[in-house]
């Protein structure tokens, strides 16, 4: 089972554990357009590998696009995604691959939807006040 944390809970470890990873599962449109964590305080940076294609599909070579990217499968990884469900799906593939200890940010980056449809404005890291930044 994959255990779902908050994002300050996700900052706070970030924070104290050098080797714990935040792995941001979204799409380089989403990444460019809407934003990311900014890990620069902490003198960290965020690791950016996409769970699905444009398209939609599963990205095929993610466990393999995660070791690429120097993640290592005995730290703690964190992974986020728009709202929670594309990162869990990818911690759950990441177990799967041998990385003994991850975890899904509760809510992603953006969190659900409001009463009017909209992202951004009820939970998730923006939402909390944790660095972020867009290009």
């Amino acid at each position: 089972m994959i255990e779902d944390v908050s994002p300050q809970h996700v900052w706070a470890e970030l924070e104290k554990n050098d080797r714990a990873v935040l792995v941001d599962v979204r799409t380089m449109p989403e990444w460019q357009l809407i934003g990311v964590s900014d890990l620069a305080s902490l003198g960290r940076r965020l690791v950016l590998v996409s769970w699905q294609e444009l398209d939609g599909t599963p990205n095929t070579h993610f466990a393999e696009d995660l070791e690429q990217v120097g993640v290592r499968k005995d730290v703690p990884v964190y992974f986020i995604c728009r709202s929670g469900a594309r990162s869990r799906s990818a911690a759950e593939a990441a177990k799967q691959a041998g990385y003994a200890r991850v975890y899904n940010v509760a809510d992603g980056f953006e969190g659900p939807l409001d009463p009017q449809g909209h992202r951004g404005t009820v939970a998730g890291w923006k939402v909390s006040g944790l660095p972020w930044r867009q290009n």
